[in-house]
């Protein structure tokens, strides 16, 4: 069937707006290197017309720079047109890929949304409480077992104001036994006398003194 009817052409892919913008830079430059190289050429013709007299020469190289000129103005305006064209076209380009990306924002919450319910279906508020409710008794069964453990057990019984009359007479005692005035006293005593007392002695002057401490009177 094919070698009788021929094999259609493959299709060409649908435009696309990324390419579209490409190309359209692409001629964009290529106009401002043609715009550059007008400049050159109009800043040659601008050199040669000052270095020439009024006359016919100087008309001609008047008329090629307005030639120049002219087309530059041209390209300018081409310029325009492209950047203006691929500025529009980035604009839709970052709208459609704005809205791509809200869609799928919306479906990625509506799969979460999803999961949420089936999880929460097996969260059950009931057994929740239930579960606080053993947790609670569980502990009030385990201070009384540790309630009952530290029982005492053989303790006599003992009238608490006997206690508290035995409490004070033991402070009183403690007390006494602080008692450190007798200390005081002994060292506040003069102290002993140290060597042998002899008959005569001197003081810090050299000067005899008697057993007082009186200085002697020499026998005559």
């Amino acid at each position: 069937m094919n070698r009788i009817f021929g094999r259609g052409k493959p299709k060409a892919p649908p435009p696309n707006l990324s390419d579209c913008i490409g190309n359209v830079d692409a001629r964009a430059e290529s106009i401002d290197k043609k715009i550059s190289r007008l400049d050159a050429e109009l800043l040659k013709y601008k050199d040669q017309m000052k270095k020439m007299r009024d006359g016919p020469s100087k008309n001609m190289v008047k008329q090629k720079a307005m030639r120049v000129l002219k087309q530059k103005r041209m390209y300018e305006g081409q310029r325009e047109q492209l950047a203006q064209q691929s500025f529009n076209m980035e604009q839709a380009n970052y709208t459609i890929q704005t809205l791509k990306d809200t869609k799928t924002t919306v479906e990625a919450m509506k799969i979460g949304a999803k999961e949420m319910k089936r999880a929460y279906k097996d969260v059950k508020l009931d057994q929740i409480d239930d579960l606080q409710d053993q947790l609670e008794d569980m502990m009030e069964d385990a201070s009384e077992v540790q309630e009952a453990l530290s029982r005492s057990y053989g303790t006599p019984e003992i009238d608490e104001d006997d206690l508290e009359a035995e409490l004070d007479a033991l402070g009183d005692e403690l007390l006494l036994d602080d008692d450190s005035s007798y200390l005081d006293e002994a060292s506040a005593a003069p102290s002993i006398p140290e060597g042998i007392p002899s008959d005569s002695k001197t003081n810090k002057d050299g000067v005899l003194v008697d057993e007082f401490g009186l200085p002697q009177i020499p026998a005559t």
